[in-house]
């Protein structure tokens, strides 16, 4: 691919970008978004010819400094001599023209099967999940993903709708069978329904005298997902006006729940304040990505990457690291008190992770991250566990006790949703709040078992909320905060 063609395709990038301008995305959406992918694509293309040709250049470079080049170089004189006297026939010429344009025709074609095939190559049952990273990393490289993406949708459509199809007919062909046996293979077939393929025919099954289990309807995954659906369409859900880190504080502490000591100023790299035992951490927090424990001047903690810092030059150079890398997206952090596990030794709060569905906590994940980050799951009652999620960094850990159990349900009671994450520290003297986060990252990862399993907590939650509000429930504590961040608004509003 040469430097023509990488030009060619910019005006091509340049004059879509042009028409796109031309289409609003509101008024004419469909036309909109096939613009945008037309962009995308051709930017996909160009980045694989630069690519392409910055390979040739390589591979001209190690040609033209080899032996057998500089060798050919001292025949050139020869080969002039070579030519005359031997000169190529005119039909010769044509043989060669035609034999390059029959390789070009195959070449169009291999490249028409290798777009054909891609889709197919992942139903072999033997591919691994590195195997199609690997694939689809190649196609991005290549310049073709984009194109890709349309025929593994269509295809991966079209193998569900078979499977499914075949599945529901099995499925009716056993509607008549004793009780005790359909049962049983409904429950098999139920296990391979996404809970939207189910046939009315086996929900109403499940609703009979003697029902069939629907265990396999339920889905945290697909619960939480339709919750984000929710939100939006309505705008806004109750729990998500407590994702802010100080108005959550202000709301748990109707409940006499120990909080951090908050810094409300919000900092940029440049204005931090050099001060021992805080946490420094980014507005958008998200996991351990941009937080710092800072214990002592010359003893700095970066959670995320599990190691010492031992100056504030070091730590403004990581602050500014995250924000170049896109970790952070913005240059705005918080500080805040560092809760101590063990104040003498050091050793930071462990963090307790209490998947809530409205007054019942369902699991509760416990994580060290000092001096390397280890996970456990807990159940309930008490009982280790595994998710599918951090199989690789389990310990043993210390678990919780119920009257702490007990404390995190009377807030999650009091949240008119089905779902929150309410997340807290192990301090030494007890539990210190830490935040309430309404979607967990990375909730798709759990395996099946777990899912389907807190998928019922969800649902059982949803009922048992919608019972509350039919019969009356007031939701004091939240409505009084609702007032009072209402108020708050407002005189923002005045000042400004």
């Amino acid at each position: 691919m040469n430097t023509l063609q990488i030009k060619s395709s910019l005006k091509e990038v340049t004059e879509v970008g042009e028409q796109l301008q031309r289409y609003d995305e509101t008024e004419q959406p469909e036309k909109h978004t096939e613009l945008v992918k037309d962009i995308a694509q051709k930017e996909e293309q160009m980045q694989a010819y630069k690519r392409q040709q910055k390979e040739y250049k390589k591979r001209i470079n190690q040609i033209e400094t080899s032996n057998t080049w500089k060798l050919g170089n001292l025949l050139k004189p020869f080969s002039s001599i070579w030519n005359k006297l031997f000169k190529q026939s005119v039909y010769d010429k044509e043989r060669i023209a035609h034999l390059e344009k029959e390789v070009m025709k195959q070449h169009e074609k291999i490249e028409r099967l290798e777009t054909e095939l891609a889709p197919l190559r992942l139903l072999d049952e033997q591919i691994t999940s590195f195997s199609i990273t690997q694939q689809m990393r190649s196609l991005k490289n290549e310049g073709k993903l984009l194109g890709e993406i349309n025929s593994l949708v269509n295809e991966k459509n079209r193998i569900t709708e078979n499977l499914r199809e075949a599945l529901t007919y099995a499925a009716r062909l056993y509607m008549n069978e004793e009780e005790t046996t359909r049962k049983v293979i409904y429950d098999q077939i139920l296990s391979g329904l996404a809970i939207e393929e189910i046939p009315e025919f086996m929900i109403r099954a499940g609703l009979s005298e003697s029902p069939i289990s629907l265990r396999h309807a339920s889905s945290f995954r697909g619960s939480l997902s339709t919750r984000m659906r929710q939100q939006q369409l309505n705008g806004t859900l109750p729990e998500w006006l407590l994702d802010d880190k100080q108005t959550a504080y202000d709301f748990v502490e109707q409940f006499n729940t120990n909080v951090p000591k908050l810094d409300k100023t919000i900092y940029t790299v440049e204005t931090i304040p050099e001060r021992e035992e805080i946490v420094i951490k980014p507005v958008d927090a998200a996991g351990a990505r941009g937080v710092y424990l800072i214990h002592e001047q010359n003893y700095i903690f970066d959670v995320r990457n599990a190691q010492i810092l031992t100056s504030y030059t070091q730590l403004k150079e990581a602050l500014q690291q995250d924000l170049d890398s896109g970790a952070v997206d913005e240059d705005a952090w918080l500080i805040e008190q560092l809760i101590y596990e063990n104040k003498k030794q050091l050793i930071p709060a462990r963090d307790l992770k209490f998947y809530s569905f409205y007054g019942k906590v369902g699991l509760i994940l416990e994580i060290v991250r000092d001096p390397e980050i280890r996970h456990t799951w807990w159940t309930r009652d008490g009982k280790r566990i595994g998710t599918g999620k951090y199989d690789a960094t389990l310990f043993a850990g210390q678990g919780v006790t119920e009257s702490e159990i007990e404390q995190v349900e009377r807030l999650s009671n009091a949240i008119p949703a089905p779902f929150m994450r309410i997340d807290f520290l192990q301090s030494e003297s007890g539990l210190v709040f830490g935040e309430f986060t309404p979607k967990p990252g990375n909730y798709d990862d759990f395996d099946k078992a777990t899912d389907a399993w807190l998928g019922d907590y969800f649902v059982q939650a949803e009922g048992r909320l919608i019972n509350d509000l039919l019969n009356g429930k007031k939701f004091t504590e939240y409505k009084q905060f609702i007032e009072v961040i209402e108020e708050r608004n407002e005189k923002l509003k005045i000042n400004t």
